[in-house]
């Protein structure tokens, strides 16, 4: 098991946010400073040059930027040495449903899980929620792809064939 983190700087509506709903049922620490993310972690950031992929399994946590993109400081996360973007994978939240790369920071929590090789805590992260099981359905085959991968540059090969 591979804790999540979450980084949350209260921007989106909180009756909606995933990630709080997560920590009340204890699936996941939030923090609310840049500067308590653990720095070992595997920092979901969709501005960064590596995908994630099974060569990332030896770090011990997960952090996603729970937060508005307009108003984070991308320069305080630049640095992180393991900075990792999701591949192509398509959301089931009905806010974004079908769209590519939309996904709530529970979906990107629970693919990054899923590709490291925690396929039941990816379900478990996504079962609170009425469509977060959809999520891996709709998402299946890349997926299973991308966690059979090596490396980040055979994850990114694998996303040219479903983009």
């Amino acid at each position: 098991m591979i804790p999540p983190y979450a980084y949350r700087d209260n921007t989106c509506d909180p009756r909606k946010c995933t990630m709080k709903k997560l920590a009340q049922r204890g699936l996941v620490t939030i923090v609310t400073s840049i500067r308590r993310i653990p720095r070992s972690t595997l920092l979901l950031d969709p501005t960064a040059e590596q995908a994630v992929s099974p060569a990332d399994r030896h770090l011990p946590s997960i952090t996603a930027l729970d937060c508005s993109w307009e108003v984070l400081d991308t320069g305080a996360v630049a640095s992180w040495r393991n900075r990792r973007a999701l591949p192509y994978l398509v959301a089931a939240n009905p806010v974004n449903f079908g769209r590519p790369f939309r996904l709530t920071s529970v979906e990107a929590i629970a693919a990054t899980l899923y590709i490291l090789g925690e396929k039941e805590q990816a379900r478990a992260i996504l079962a609170p929620f009425r469509w977060g099981l959809r999520f891996l359905e709709v998402n299946c085959n890349p997926l299973e792809d991308y966690a059979q991968a090596r490396d980040s540059s055979e994850v990114v090969a694998i996303q040219a064939l479903y983009m």
